[in-house]
C-alpha cells in the first residue's frame, strides 16, 4: 500500500486560499471512499492554518487517480475550480508523507514553532476518522506514531517549553495594543465553543480575566460555560455584551460573521476594542480593523509576531522527527513482506501435509512414521528460515516487490495485499475504527495466519 497526502498550509499559500479549500470540505474523506476511486482509507487534518488529507492507495500507479478524485470532491464541496485546488494542494507520497505529518504533529510546521495545540488536533483528526470509519490500519499506525513523536519532541527538547501557541501569541499582541495590560478588568467576548475556544478560555484564566462571555451561533454556549466557566450569551444578549467589550475573540469559523457595520452601529462611545480573529474562515469582517478605535489581530498577525525558537532546540527536534520517520518507514516496508511470507508458508504447509498424509497412509501411526514426520517438519522450518529472513531484508530495502515477483514466478503463488482496497466496505473495529482484518494486533509477520503457520511448520 502507498501513502499519499495532499497539503494546503500557511507554509505554501495564503491563509485566504486555505480557508476557501477548508470550507465545507470536512466530509471529503467519506465521499472519496464511497466513490469508485482507488483510495482505501483517508484522514482529514483541518486546523486554523492548514487543510490536509492523508490517503492510502493500493499501489503507486493509483496515486494520480486518487489525487484527481480528492481534488474533484473538494471542488464539489467548496465550489472552487479544480485548477485552483490542484495548484494549492501539494502532493506528498510515502516517506515525504511520514516526515511531514511527524513534523506537523511536533509543531515544527506551525505558524508558532513548537506550539502544542497541533498535537491535540492530530489526535482528534484520527479519532474523527475512526468514528467515521475512514481510517485504515496503516493510517491509524501513522497518526499514532506521529502523536508519539510529538511527545518525544516535547519531553526531550526545550522546544515549546514557553507554552507558546497561536492563542498565546494573539493574547500577547492584544496586551501590547491595550491601554491597560491588566486582563482582570477587561470584558472579553469569545465566539465559538470548540477546541480553540477552550484553549483561549484557559489562557485567559491564566491572565486573571474574570469577565468572559461566550457566544455560539449553534447554541452550545450554555453547555460550554457549564464545564469551563464564563457567561453564556445568545442573540438577545450579544449586542449588550459587545457594547461593553474590551476584547472580542473569534474561534468558531461559522457562517455567523460579525460585520464592521455591526460594531459601528453599537453605542460604544470612545471605548477602544481589540478584535482577535483566530478562525481560518474569519469570524470577523476584515474591515473591522478600519474602524476608529478598533485593532484587528488575525492569523497573519500572529504568524508575523511569533518568536523564533532556539536554533539548537529546533535542530534537536528535527533530528527526533527524522529518526522517527525513518523508523516508521522501515517498519512499513517490512510489513510489505508479510503477505509474501504468509503465501510461501501456506504453500509449503500444503506440500508438507500432503507428504505427511502419504507417510501415515503407508506406515500408520508407528514410531517410524512419527520420526519421518518430525524430520520433514524440521526440514521445512530450516528451508523457510532463509527465505523469510531475505523477505524482511528486501522489504526493509524497499524491494518487497522483487521478492513477491520471484514467488509468483517460481511457485505461481498469488500474493494478496494485507490491506486491500475493499477495506472501505469492510466491517470496522469499534475500538480502532479500522477494518476487521486490520483490527487484530500483528505478530512477528504482522498477520494471524503467519502465527498459526509458524507454529504448524
Amino acid at each position: 500500500m502507498v501513502l499519499l497526502s495532499l497539503v494546503a498550509s500557511h507554509s505554501d499559500i495564503d491563509l485566504e486560499t486555505v480557508a476557501k479549500i477548508s470550507a465545507d470540505a470536512s466530509q471529503v474523506a467519506s465521499v472519496v471512499l464511497a466513490s469508485a476511486s482507488p483510495v482505501a482509507g483517508a484522514i482529514t487534518l483541518a486546523t486554523c492554518n492548514r487543510y490536509e488529507i492523508y490517503c492510502e492507495v493500493p499501489q503507486s500507479e493509483d496515486v494520480a487517480a486518487a489525487r484527481s478524485e480528492v481534488i474533484s470532491q473538494i471542488a464539489a464541496s467548496t465550489g472552487l475550480s479544480q485548477d485552483v485546488i490542484s495548484t494549492a494542494l501539494v502532493s506528498k507520497t510515502e516517506t515525504e508523507v511520514i516526515e511531514h505529518l511527524f513534523s506537523v504533529g511536533a509543531g515544527l510546521d506551525s505558524a508558532v514553532i513548537g506550539e502544542r495545540e497541533i498535537a491535540g488536533q492530530v489526535r482528534r483528526a484520527l479519532n474523527e476518522a475512526q468514528a467515521a470509519g475512514t481510517a485504515t490500519g496503516s493510517l491509524v499506525r501513522l497518526f499514532q506514531a506521529a502523536s508519539r513523536t510529538a511527545k518525544d519532541v516535547g519531553s526531550r527538547t526545550s522546544l515549546g517549553s514557553r507554552g507558546l501557541s497561536v492563542v498565546s501569541v494573539a493574547l500577547e499582541l492584544a496586551t501590547d495594543l491595550s491601554r491597560d495590560p491588566d486582563w482582570s478588568t477587561k470584558n472579553v467576548v469569545i465566539f465559538g465553543t470548540g477546541a480553540y475556544a477552550g484553549a483561549t478560555l484557559s489562557l485567559l484564566r491564566e491572565r486573571a480575566a474574570h469577565h468572559v462571555s461566550v457566544f455560539s451561533a449553534s447554541g452550545r454556549a450554555e453547555a460550554f460555560v457549564a464545564k469551563r466557566g464564563g457567561t453564556a450569551l445568545d442573540e438577545s444578549t450579544l449586542e449588550a455584551a459587545l457594547e461593553q467589550a474590551d476584547v472580542i475573540i473569534g474561534c468558531s469559523g461559522s457562517d455567523h460573521r460579525l460585520m464592521a457595520a455591526d460594531i459601528a452601529a453599537l453605542e460604544r462611545g470612545t471605548r477602544p476594542l481589540v478584535a482577535i480573529d483566530l478562525a481560518l474562515t474569519h469570524d470577523f469582517d476584515p474591515e473591522l480593523g478600519a474602524l476608529e478605535g478598533v485593532d484587528l489581530i488575525n492569523l497573519e498577525s500572529v504568524r508575523m509576531a511569533a518568536p523564533e525558537e532556539q536554533a539548537q532546540s529546533l535542530r534537536q527536534a528535527r533530528s527526533i522527527v527524522l529518526d522517527a520517520s525513518e523508523a516508521f518507514a522501515a517498519e512499513q516496508r517490512e510489513r510489505a513482506a508479510d503477505a509474501a511470507i504468509v503465501a510461501l508458508r501456506k504453500h509449503t504447509q500444503q506440500v508438507l501435509e500432503t507428504e505427511v498424509e502419504k507417510v501415515r497412509a503407508q506406515h500408520g501411526c508407528t514410531a517410524a512414521a512419527e520420526e519421518v514426520e518430525f524430520a520433514m517438519r524440521r526440514m521445512m522450518r530450516q528451508l523457510l528460515h532463509v527465505p523469510t529472513v531475505r523477505a524482511r531484508e528486501l522489504a526493509a530495502a524497499g524491494r518487497a516487490g522483487d521478492y513477491i515477483e520471484a514467488l509468483q514466478t517460481l511457485y505461481g503463488l498469488e500474493v494478496e495485499s494485507p490491506s486491500a482496497p475493499s477495506v472501505k466496505n469492510a466491517s470496522r473495529c469499534p475500538v480502532t475504527g479500522s477494518a476487521a482484518e486490520d483490527a487484530a494486533p500483528a505478530a512477528e509477520t504482522g498477520t494471524p495466519d503467519a502465527v498459526q503457520l509458524s507454529r504448524a511448520v
